[in-house]
């Protein structure tokens, strides 16, 4: 398999009862499933803020002054498309004061149109037992990370084991 480095951001949306907002995609290259935050790569000249609010804009329409700094980064190792992509990620919050916000993408390209099989607005336990890869593995501490005030919490002994 091919490594490729990208540098790009994820944005981890909660709404108003701390549900986080996680897309499902499909691989194109082998077809297996993957559950992740909105987000991508980092265009050139860009900086890491810019392109998450571009990045939420194109996927999901959400409103981009939602996002808050600083991000947590998170060292990522995931394969896509035939390619495994190593290297730190910036992870935002997004908070939003409703509900399961509708999602209108505004920008997904004829590739990502086809391969992004749904959505869903998610709490911890319902994160939890999601089938198919869930990327990052970590997503329930970078949450907790990046919203220690929030609700959600470890699950046992180790806080990413049940991700």
């Amino acid at each position: 398999m091919e490594i490729a480095s990208r540098p790009a951001v994820r944005i981890i949306c909660l709404d108003a009862s701390s549900r986080v907002l996680v897309l499902m995609w499909r691989d194109p290259s082998d077809g297996e499933l993957l559950w992740e935050p909105p987000g991508g790569g980092i265009e050139p000249g860009e900086t890491p803020l810019a392109a998450a609010r571009r990045e939420l804009t194109e996927e999901t329409g959400l409103d981009p002054d939602a996002i808050i700094e600083p991000p947590v980064i998170v060292h990522r190792d995931t394969k896509w498309n035939g390619k495994r992509f190593v290297g730190p990620e910036p992870f935002f919050l997004a908070r939003f004061s409703t509900n399961r916000p509708a999602l209108r993408p505004r920008g997904l390209h004829e590739d990502e149109k086809e391969n992004l099989v749904a959505h869903a607005w998610l709490g911890q336990v319902e994160v939890a037992q999601l089938p198919d890869r869930i990327e990052p593995p970590q997503l329930a501490a970078v949450i907790v990370e990046l919203d220690p005030d929030g609700p959600w919490r470890p699950i046992g002994d180790n806080e990413a084991a049940h991700i």
